[in-house]
């Protein structure tokens, strides 16, 4: 199955495409954030549907308690998502984007670059902790 992960932020959404088949994920170019769930649904279904992914997983920051504002607005976009007819999942994204930083600073990228990538980095490991629940279930 193809997936379409996605990092959701208010200024940039980050993008992945993966595989199922062989546990690969590719991260693509951050979309800026339109700053309303329809019109960040909607740009991401159409994503979606250039992609040809069958489900899109987007990333939850999950805490302790009481849910943050962040993870009730990933909520609500997976449930817009799911209107406009999508297959939307959730998935727990804490501290991918920290790990994606972690990861590009062993490269020999200029700090500018690591901002442009990190959003894509997280993505695609948000798809990869959605690979570990598929090879859970």
């Amino acid at each position: 199955m193809r997936l379409l992960g996605i990092d959701f932020g208010s200024v940039r959404i980050g993008v992945a495409v993966g595989e199922t088949e062989v546990r690969i994920a590719s991260p693509r170019p951050a979309l800026d954030a339109r700053g309303s769930i329809k019109a960040d649904a909607e740009q991401v279904l159409q994503l979606a549907r250039r992609e040809e992914v069958q489900r899109i997983v987007v990333g939850i920051p999950e805490q302790d308690e009481a849910e943050s504002r962040q993870a009730r607005v990933c909520r609500m976009l997976i449930e817009r998502l799911t209107e406009l007819g999508a297959d939307a999942v959730g998935v727990d994204e804490s501290y991918t984007s920290v790990e994606s930083e972690a990861a590009l600073r062993e490269t020999d990228l200029k700090a500018s670059e690591r901002r442009k990538r990190r959003d894509g980095e997280a993505a695609c490991r948000i798809l990869e902790r959605y690979f570990r629940v598929l090879d859970e279930a």
